[in-house]
């Protein structure tokens, strides 16, 4: 049976670290605030928020440090990874979880944190694919930092998206897992691989080429990942990139509806 962390309460202590790629602290400022001012919670920043390795946010060993204090700290109730990136998956297995799995909480992020996410669904705790602190004093991100304030407080939500043509039409509970495309792909094989049957799968990416998506979903199903799934949502994939002397031919939502088509789950697009 899955576990709920306690819903976040004002003034409850959390955490924000970078537990992959490094950042420039100045950006980062607005989004300490809203979890300050708005959230009213009291933030405890990791000391990766201020550290460099070559592109990591520290290395190994300091990111691992940083992360393990936290699980391990009962006083924090939620940990958000400032930004995702590259680097998660490196450090997972040096991880202790035990005291964190007698005393979950919340674990927010999404991107390279996708790895994190499916670690833990190993231990059957939930978490949050969700946005990260970087990204929530901007003007596009409103409605989702407003959407996971609510999902932290227990506030009751519904979620409704516009019709797509390639949507295929029915009913589906289940488990919601995935996350990054390129992270689910990457896990195959590993202490982290996620089960998939008879849930509901969610897949995202950024910054792929077109036939580098098209081998990822290849991988999945070849891995028997899509044959077994209660439903699939599929949603954003920006900045997508084509070769450009012979382009791939089909588009994102194309490619994907190609690998699925001989399933009959419902199917919701963007």
């Amino acid at each position: 049976m899955i576990k709920t962390p306690d819903f976040l309460k004002p003034h409850d202590r959390v955490g924000v670290l970078a537990m992959a790629s490094r950042l420039d602290y100045d950006s980062l400022i607005d989004g300490l605030n809203i979890l300050r001012q708005n959230w009213q919670l009291d933030v405890i920043e990791g000391k990766t928020l201020r550290n460099s390795y070559h592109q990591f946010a520290g290395t190994d060993a300091e990111r691992i440090a940083d992360l393990q204090t936290m699980l391990d700290d009962d006083s924090i109730s939620a940990i958000f990874s400032a930004r995702g990136g590259y680097g998660s998956s490196r450090i997972i297995d040096r991880l202790d979880f035990s005291k964190f799995r007698r005393k979950p909480k919340w674990i927010i992020g999404f991107s390279d944190i996708t790895a994190l996410h499916c670690h833990l669904h190993k231990f059957n705790i939930e978490s949050i694919h969700g946005i990260m602190p970087k990204n929530f004093a901007l003007p596009q991100f409103t409605e989702a930092t407003e959407s996971l304030r609510k999902l932290l407080l227990g506030e009751p939500q519904q979620y409704a998206t516009p019709p797509h043509p390639l949507n295929r039409f029915g009913m589906a509970t289940g488990q919601l897992v995935g996350g990054n495309l390129c992270i689910l792909a990457h896990l195959i094989g590993s202490r982290s691989d996620l089960k998939t049957a008879g849930k509901i799968m969610f897949i995202e990416d950024i910054g792929e080429y077109h036939y580098n998506l098209d081998r990822m979903m290849v991988q999945l199903k070849r891995a028997k990942k899509l044959d077994k799934l209660a439903g699939l949502i599929v949603g954003n994939f920006t900045d997508i990139k084509d070769n450009n002397e012979v382009p791939f031919g089909k588009s994102v939502y194309e490619i994907i509806a190609e690998h699925i088509l001989e399933y009959d789950y419902p199917v919701c697009y963007d």
